[in-house]
This record gives structure tokens, C-alpha cells and sequence, in this order.
């Protein structure tokens, strides 16, 4: 077992987190279970949000009796100190706690620092001088604001998308995060999907000391495989690194990572599924994403009204309606029967 520390948190955990945002898609009595089912296998870094709908009631449920077991991490979207004061509460509310270990700023389009106009830096060291959080921490995917985060050095961790996909940049963030002294927290280890080796994904964050990936696990056969590289890490074999360097040189690039911050679309296209599909039918060409239900999915990037909605709220600063327009018409190759070549997004 690997027990890491979070930056300088003093706090040391399991170096597999639980993303607890699946699990708002399954039953509270399916979530309990599956979150005690972690922590009987090790875990003990959870992390949740408030705009994880019904995500915190069910940790809450679960952990209750036992919250100095665990270490508990969630978000707030909120953009101003009243609403940080009012996400605050609701979390300690429906979480069944007196305080948050790592208390997040989620994915804001600015770093919150002291001074600025919204007032949620001012609102985060109340809540820590009142014992209700004990770090203050930030989510992001927006490649400038964490860098503004990382040196400002205000925060004790940063959670970031990170995987084998991730390009140069991606990985020298994680060097200067570690590097600071504040713990880095990779979400979206699989990327959306794409990376379909866990092994191969565990294999590439042990490269990284120090890294807290959270897998976000709502079945039970996912969190096994998890659980069992904590007793058993994958290990640097010819064939791992072989998928590794594969599929970076086939999918490693400017592509969606389906996040959907970019949504809802005025016209009702699903960009986060659309925008990516050339990727996934070079992964697996299901017969769903192949089928009447892919194919009208598709279709429905011809209504595509050019208004850029999407590509003013993307972190990633993709030109969205063009990547829309290059799967749809990598998607109708496809149909029509021929191979996809490795992508140069």
C-alpha cells in the first residue's frame, strides 16, 4: 500500500481517491455500499461537490460515525461570499459534518485571491478561522487560471484533469504543483473515457509521486479493479507501455474531454458526446455510436447555428463548432466505410 502526503496539508492518504460524482446516478442505498466498499479496500480520500446533486447526502449517509476515518474533500460553485456561505452550510448540512478537510473553489473562470471583487477569498478564511474547512483548495480546467493558482501559492491543493493524454503542458503543471509544495488532485485519469487500460492509467500516475488521482466509480466491478492495484500497482510491462505510447500518438492532442461546461446547447446538440466521437469510434466502434440513436446524434450538428456559445464557455479554449464539424464528417466516413486515420486535432 502507498500512503502519500497532500502537499503540505500534513493530511496522508491511499494513493486512490473515490470521485464521488457517479454516484449521484445511482440509488443512496447502492452508494452507501459502494462508498463503504471503498474504504474497507483502502480508500480514504472522497471527494464530492454541491453541484453533484444528491453526491454529498449519500458520503454524508454513508460516513456517518465515522468522519475521523476518512479525509472529505468537496466543491462550491459559488461566485460571490454569500453564496460561499450559503454552499458552505448546505454542504456541512447534507455532508453530516462539523468541517470539510479540503474545501474547493469549483472550476472558477478567475483565481479567487485576496482583494478580488467577488469576496470568496475573504469568505474561505472566515470559514477556516470558524474550524468549518481546514485548507483551502481549488478545482480548475482552465490551463491559466491554475497556473495563477500554483503561483499564487494561497491554496494547499489543485485538482486538474490529468492522464496519459495529457499534452507537455499538462505534465509540466503537475512538476510546478508538486514542485510548490501543494498536492495535486488528477481528475479525469481515464480521460471522459478514452483511456480504457485502468491498468495502463494507474501504471502513468505512479510516475508521478505525489499525485491524488479520484476514479469516478459508480459499479462495483470498476472499483475492484481499483482497489486491487492499492495491494497490487500495475507494473511496468512491454505491453503497458506499449498502449501508453500508442494511444498517445493517436489521441494526444486539442480534443474534448467532455467535461460539459460547454452545455446545454440553444439547438440541443450534445457537444460533449458530438464533439468527441471520432475519438471514441477510434477506441471501440460500438454499434451504439454507429446505430439510429449515434447516427441522430450526430445529425444534429447540421443545426449547428455558429452562435460560439459553446466555444466561449469551453476551459480548454477549443474551437468547438469546427471540432464539431470534423467529427461529423470523420463520423460520416465511417458510415460510409472507410478507416479513420490517426487524428492531428
Amino acid at each position: 500500500m502507498s500512503r502519500i502526503p497532500i502537499g503540505k496539508t500534513g493530511l496522508f492518504a491511499e494513493d486512490t481517491g473515490f470521485g464521488a460524482l457517479p454516484i449521484q446516478r445511482i440509488s443512496r442505498a447502492e452508494a452507501v455500499r459502494l462508498l463503504l466498499r471503498a474504504y474497507d479496500g483502502g480508500v480514504t480520500y472522497f471527494d464530492t461537490a454541491r453541484a453533484y446533486s444528491d453526491s454529498e447526502e449519500k458520503v454524508g449517509a454513508a460516513f456517518r460515525g465515522m468522519r475521523d476515518k476518512i479525509i472529505l474533500a468537496t466543491k462550491t460553485m459559488a461566485r460571490d461570499a454569500a453564496g460561499f456561505r450559503a454552499d458552505l452550510e448546505t454542504s456541512l448540512r447534507t455532508l453530516g459534518t462539523d468541517y470539510i478537510d479540503i474545501y474547493q473553489f469549483h472550476n472558477p473562470p478567475f483565481c479567487p485571491v485576496p482583494g478580488h471583487p467577488s469576496g470568496l477569498w475573504e469568505a474561505a478564511q472566515e470559514a477556516l478561522q470558524q474550524g468549518k474547512i481546514r485548507f483551502i483548495s481549488i478545482t480548475n480546467h482552465r490551463l491559466d487560471v491554475a497556473r495563477q493558482a500554483v503561483e499564487s501559492g494561497l491554496f494547499a491543493t489543485l485538482q486538474f484533469p490529468f492522464s496519459y493524454l495529457s499534452t507537455e503542458k499538462e505534465i509540466s503543471l503537475v512538476h510546478d504543483t508538486l514542485a510548490s509544495g501543494m498536492g495535486f488532485i488528477c481528475m479525469k485519469g481515464l480521460s471522459g473515457g478514452l483511456i480504457t487500460s485502468s491498468a495502463a492509467a494507474c501504471l502513468w500516475m505512479k510516475r508521478f509521486p505525489g499525485v491524488m488521482p479520484i476514479w469516478g466509480v459508480q459499479r462495483d466491478w470498476e472499483l475492484e479493479e481499483f482497489l486491487s492495484y492499492i495491494k497490487n500497482p500495475p507494473e511496468e510491462t512491454p505491453e503497458l507501455n506499449e498502449l501508453i505510447d500508442n494511444d498517445r500518438r493517436q489521441l494526444i492532442g486539442e480534443f474534448c474531454r467532455g467535461c460539459g461546461y460547454c452545455m446545454p446547447c440553444p439547438v440541443g446538440i450534445e457537444i460533449n458526446t458530438a464533439a468527441r466521437m471520432s475519438l471514441l469510434l477510434r477506441r471501440a466502434p460500438s454499434e451504439a455510436n454507429l446505430g439510429e440513436k449515434g447516427q441522430a446524434l450526430m445529425n444534429k450538428i447540421d443545426d449547428c447555428l455558429g452562435c460560439r456559445s459553446c466555444a466561449s464557455k469551453c476551459p480548454f479554449g477549443l474551437d468547438t463548432p469546427e471540432l464539431l464539424k470534423r467529427n461529423l464528417k470523420d463520423y460520416r466516413e465511417v458510415l460510409a466505410g472507410k478507416e479513420l486515420l490517426p487524428h492531428n486535432f
